[in-house]
């Protein structure tokens, strides 16, 4: 009897500590009021696109690019040191626009295969001081999207967040799951950053000003991490004054999901890589809220198995799940990834197995890496 009073509490209190992530933390996001921006931006854009062996999706994804209302911006392409026609396409493209600038990236012993050293030598080369990132295999859902991410740059506002999402694929349970992490990956570090402590943002849609990579010396404080170009260096630049956060729909871009476990799982491995070179309040919250999770879960299960107290522990698993419901599906909402909302609960079962097998397998072996 002292046992089950003893995971009673546990459980009471882990409840409290997950009604307070999503509730307080991610709250902060999910019921958040848009904030309406400056009507008009006059910065000068380069739009930054580091491609190694991209060739097909350059020729599909790369006309949406060009295709943008902006007034002024450049695109700046690089090739890292592809041994597909991704050169002979750049070339091909530049030959019909003249705001395209070509960065032909070979290989040294130093940084062989280093996707930070290709992307360093692109921002050196960028004409404009505004810089918007974005990956060879995606497309912005709008020709808008230069636009709209350029309006969160103010003179205090010289990093911005964005929203990557990818494509929908019915009937497609690994596709529900891929949409529903990255909806839940964008609610914290929206969230996070919403209320002061930016920690991470993705490189298929993320700007900041160039003045920013400087400040940090570049990629090299974590150049020999492959990964990371993105959300480690956001970790290192990005506070609570510089920071702002872009989630208007015509800012969205979108990416081909991959279409197998497997090749997913190797995906994750790469990014999950990265969080344990975070700094150590981000480690912190993001396994807490990790370890939290898992302990809901065990606790509810054994819980109801034993029927303690089982009016006190629906009601306690009632209250937690309405309060998840409420809040992703308010950002499901402003993510447009509202179908995934319907299996909440298989869905983060599901992701929680995974990242754990993903923690393992990181432990036991090093995920590959850019290509």
């Amino acid at each position: 009897m002292l046992i089950l009073e003893v995971l009673f509490y546990s459980f009471v209190a882990v409840v409290v500590v997950q009604v307070l992530y999503y509730a307080v933390l991610f709250g902060s996001f999910a019921f958040s009021k848009s904030i309406s921006t400056a009507a008009n931006s006059n910065h000068p854009i380069s739009v930054i696109i580091c491609a190694k062996n991209e060739a097909e999706n350059i020729k599909h994804f790369l006309p949406s690019i060009l295709n943008q209302t902006y007034p002024n911006f450049e695109v700046v392409l690089i090739n890292d040191s592809s041994h597909d026609d991704t050169l002979d396409i750049f070339e091909d493209f530049k030959s019909k626009h003249s705001n395209i600038k070509i960065v032909n990236v070979k290989n040294i012993e130093a940084f062989w295969g280093n996707k930070k050293y290709a992307l360093s030598l692109g921002i050196k080369a960028a004409t404009h001081n505004h810089l918007l990132f974005t990956d060879a295999d995606c497309q912005p859902v709008s020709n808008q999207w230069i636009a709209e991410m350029s309006k969160n740059f103010t003179n205090e506002d010289t990093i911005v967040l964005g929203y990557g999402a990818y494509n929908k694929i019915k009937k497609s349970f690994l596709n529900k799951l891929i949409r529903f992490e990255t909806l839940l990956t964008a609610t914290q570090y929206f969230s996070f950053a919403k209320v002061g402590i930016p920690f991470m943002g993705v490189g298929r849609n993320l700007a900041y000003h160039r003045d920013e990579f400087f400040k940090t010396n570049g990629f090299i404080n974590h150049m020999k991490i492959r990964s990371g170009d993105d959300d480690l260096f956001i970790n290192e630049a990005a506070n609570a004054k510089n920071t702002a956060i872009c989630y208007s729909k015509d800012s969205f871009t979108t990416s081909i999901p991959k279409s197998s476990l497997k090749d997913w799982f190797k995906q994750k491995r790469r990014h999950v890589s990265t969080a344990k070179h975070y700094k150590f309040k981000h480690q912190f919250l993001l396994a807490t809220f990790y370890i939290s999770q898992i302990l809901f879960w065990f606790l509810a299960i054994t819980l109801a198995i034993t029927t303690y107290l089982w009016q006190f522990v629906l009601g306690l698993i009632l209250l937690r799940f309405i309060i998840q419901f409420l809040t992703l599906g308010f950002s499901a909402n402003k993510l447009d990834e509202k179908d995934t909302i319907i299996l909440l609960p298989i869905l983060e079962i599901t992701l929680i197995v995974l990242q754990f097998s993903i923690f393992i397998a990181n432990k036991i072996s090093k995920p590959n890496y850019w290509k």
